[in-house]
């Protein structure tokens, strides 16, 4: 395979932050050369697969539902939820205010403006529970596109497609970056080795047989290669001690290839890398039973009813319920000496409460089928979930509790679970409905949750008693700890510059998305509100790509 030639602008990674700063840098009329170590049929990366979701403030979505939002209050719920505490935060802080006024202002238009719409509908994730200065959101802001991200990802592919056309733009696939080229202190290529040219599917392992190798150059790199979630050997490494012992078993919310290999190499080349430890991997993992990846899994994206237990069968306090408080829950799995929970549910909440993440999970909005999407209100649930109830392993589906802990138990190497003890919990539970008020605050949160019109409608099920044969059959769910988002990376100024160990630009050097904690080395901090990792892709592209090409 022939190399192409130099460019002004190189990108290494063709996923959504890569796309977008290619975007940028082509509109400026700079001929863009982007690399990536894997075949054209990944192009858009980890965003392709991902359930769509973007943060808004103050969006006409969230003001049709009643929501009053705005930069102050979300302001407020960001800083709350990343605690920023260290030295190296400066950077990440200054990123995360951009952030959040662009996601009160210009983000939905210019979106907009490139074809990205979005379901009616708004989601509430991370909930927070924590009180008013805890960490979560204080109102919905997770907006579903319409599409899912193949949705998100389109315009930009379609961007970089008129401008391949034109000449601007190239794409080198199958080309896998070893070392950053240094002249002088500054940036000026790249070298790696063209892999072998490769017919897996998207998302699936391809080989790393080296064909030739390559050298290339270029008046400005922009680094956008993604993160570490499908190498579990680095995400143990990098496990802080806060989260508790990195767990034995996790299974992967993203492909083999999305592996840190960049971080390494950015840093031999004098990229400073900041927050490591920082990470966001989700505790509601199920097994997929239609692998793509190896170890693929797929989250649950729960309401808030659900029943929580831990693997003895111990209800999670409060406020750990289903959506409510991601690392805080993960951090509590971790003091338990297992790496896995379990949810009991009945049918009425399966059906109205879960959805599964992924585009490939969701073909009626990924599809756009407004037919499809209404039977989200009908009920009865998606085909995919039904799926999941019919074949995935971590599912167990029983007319009766004890049948139902039966089944929970042969899961497991050891049956850790007593009946009676669930069932104490449960009918404890139930006597709680007798009333629209009571002591069990996971109910006074579902009640609470029942008063926003969108959870009403299509995330959050009447309060009804788990007990009774009328709601069922009952359903037990093992939820695996699965790998997804570092919040940590390369350190950047506000225009993606990759800062060096004295806090300078190293001249020629960008890097943007996920590589750069999606701006400034982490700037979610040490938790995210959600819906900010896509959006934190195409604002941090967004100013690589257009500082690389001189843009101001």
């Amino acid at each position: 395979m022939q190399s192409p030639t130099a460019a002004d602008v190189l990108i290494i990674g063709a996923g959504l932050s890569g796309l977008v700063a290619a975007a940028e840098a082509t509109a400026a009329g700079k001929k863009v050369l982007v690399l990536d170590q894997e075949a054209e049929q990944n192009l858009g990366g980890q965003a392709f697969w991902s359930f769509g979701g973007i943060f808004l403030v103050n969006s006409p979505e969230q003001r049709r539902l009643g929501i009053r939002d705005g930069f102050d209050l979300a302001w407020h719920d960001w800083l709350a939820t990343a605690g920023f505490d260290r030295a190296e935060d400066a950077w990440p802080r200054r990123w995360a205010e951009a952030y959040v006024q662009w996601a009160a202002t210009e983000k939905r238009g210019w979106l907009r403006e490139r074809g990205v719409r979005f379901f009616p509908v708004v989601g509430w994730a991370e909930r927070g529970g924590a009180g008013a200065s805890g960490p979560g959101n204080s109102v919905p802001r997770f907006h579903v596109t319409w599409g899912t991200g193949p949705g998100v990802v389109a315009p930009f592919i379609h961007q970089a497609r008129a401008a391949e056309a034109k000449g601007l733009l190239t794409f080198a696939f199958r080309h896998r970056v070893n070392e950053l080229v240094l002249t002088n202190g500054a940036v000026t290529g790249v070298r790696g080795e063209v892999l072998v040219a490769s017919s897996a599917p998207r998302g699936q392992s391809s080989s790393r047989e080296k064909a030739a190798d390559f050298e290339l150059s270029a008046g400005a790199v922009i680094v956008t290669a993604g993160g570490i979630g499908g190498n579990h050997e680095m995400v143990r490494k990098n496990w802080p001690a806060r989260l508790g012992t990195a767990p034995k078993n996790m299974i992967s919310g993203v492909p083999a290839h999305v592996d840190g290999r960049m971080l390494g190499i950015t840093e031999a080349a004098g990229g400073q890398l900041i927050n490591s430890d920082r990470m966001w991997h989700y505790t509601e993992g199920v097994q997929n039973w239609d692998p793509i990846w190896p170890m693929h899994g797929i989250r649950i994206l729960p309401g808030p009813s659900s029943l929580w237990f831990d693997a003895r069968g111990r209800r999670l306090p409060g406020p750990l319920y289903p959506g409510f408080d991601t690392l805080g829950t993960l951090a509590h799995i971790q003091t338990t000496g297992y790496d896995y929970t379990w949810f009991i549910l009945t049918q009425k909440i399966i059906e109205k409460e879960f959805a599964l993440s992924g585009s490939e999970q969701n073909p009626d909005l990924t599809n756009k089928s407004i037919f499809q999407t209404l039977g989200r209100v009908r009920g009865g649930g998606t085909p995919p979930l039904r799926a999941f109830l019919e074949k995935g392993i971590d599912f167990v589906v029983k007319d009766n509790l004890p049948d139902l802990v039966r089944g929970m138990n042969a899961l497991t190497p050891e049956p850790l679970l007593d009946l009676a003890a669930i069932q104490a919990e449960i009918e404890n539970r139930d006597r709680q409905l007798t009333n629209p008020f009571g002591k069990d605050e996971q109910l006074t949160a579902v009640r609470g949750a029942r008063k926003y019109l969108g959870d009403r409608l299509i995330r959050t099920a009447k309060p009804h008693a788990l007990l009774d044969p009328a709601n069922g059959p009952l359903i037990a769910v093992r939820l695996n700890i699965i790998t997804r988002k570092t919040l940590g990376g390369l350190l950047t100024d506000l225009q993606g510059r990759v800062l060096g160990a004295d806090g300078q630009p190293i001249a020629g050097l960008y890097a943007a998305g996920e590589v750069a904690g999606f701006g400034g080395g982490g700037m979610h901090g040490y938790r995210a509100l959600e819906g900010t990792f896509l959006g934190g892709c195409i604002f941090s592209g967004r100013a690589a790509g257009r500082a690389a090409a001189g843009v101001s």
